[in-house]
């Protein structure tokens, strides 16, 4: 498909996106206490140290529980980095599997902890640890996955290190610079997008790193004023509710 047909199908998609053409439309991320009503610290660590745990599993399901150890006031301390820094591994992980945020009682728990650890211990909060790059994506991807990269499992891999960088700029409060940068995160939801675009064949879907089909997307959108996060909800729903919608440039 030739590259300025594929642009006007973007465009189309984002459209129809916002005005809920798509389906069903609810982020898993949407199952949160209330931004507004969260401690701004509180609420960045709620939107990161979940992420550290999405891995092959229900989004949904796995923010759903979220919310419910959020609730939970025997379970909230997780969310308190400095708290599970100096919490024994039994009763995090007994708070852990009680509304099954964590469904591996010991690679979620270590995953959990090791965070922790690091960001209390390097800057005390999540806040702190986004302060010290001065929001700038660009600065906190050098930190995250080069020079800290071993204290955040699976955060600093480059497919959820840049949805969790999107996030939490969406819902956790922090205004990030340089999000232009932000590659898309292909999923499988994505992946089957780019095969129906064009954007990668099938053969190619089997075959190629997930960063090459980021690096695919940033091509295809340069220049045309489209980030490639921009395109992570619209095509996401698209596939998610099985292409219900269609797209009137062909």
């Amino acid at each position: 498909m030739q590259r300025k047909k594929l642009l006007k199908i973007c465009n189309e998609l984002i459209t129809a996106y916002k005005k809920g053409l798509l389906g069903q439309t609810v982020m898993p991320e949407d199952f949160n206490p209330g931004l507004e009503k969260m401690d701004p610290q509180m609420r960045i660590s709620y939107f990161s140290l979940p992420m550290a745990l999405n891995y092959q599993r229900d989004s949904y399901k796995l923010w759903e529980a979220a919310l419910k150890t959020f609730n939970d006031k025997d379970t909230r301390f997780v969310f308190d980095v400095s708290k599970v820094a100096n919490t024994s591994t039994e009763k995090i992980r007994a708070a852990l599997l009680k509304h099954k945020l964590a469904l591996q009682p010991n690679k979620h728990i270590n995953s959990w902890i090791t965070i922790s650890i690091a960001v209390n211990g390097n800057w005390g909060t999540f806040g702190k640890l986004f302060e010290s790059v001065k929001g700038d994506f660009l600065l906190l991807k050098k930190k995250v996955t080069m020079d800290y990269k071993k204290e955040f499992p699976y955060l600093s891999g480059p497919k959820i290190f840049n949805y969790w960088s999107f996030i939490v700029n969406t819902y956790g409060g922090v205004k990030m610079t340089n999000k232009e940068y932000m590659e898309i995160a292909p999923d499988t939801h994505i992946t089957q997008c780019s095969i129906k675009l064009g954007v990668i064949t099938k053969e190619e879907a089997k075959s190629l790193p997930r960063e090459s089909i980021s690096v695919k997307w940033r091509q295809l959108l340069s220049g045309s004023g489209i980030n490639p996060m921009d395109m992570h909800p619209p095509l996401w729903f698209w596939s998610k509710n099985g292409f219900i919608y269609e797209v009137t440039y062909k």
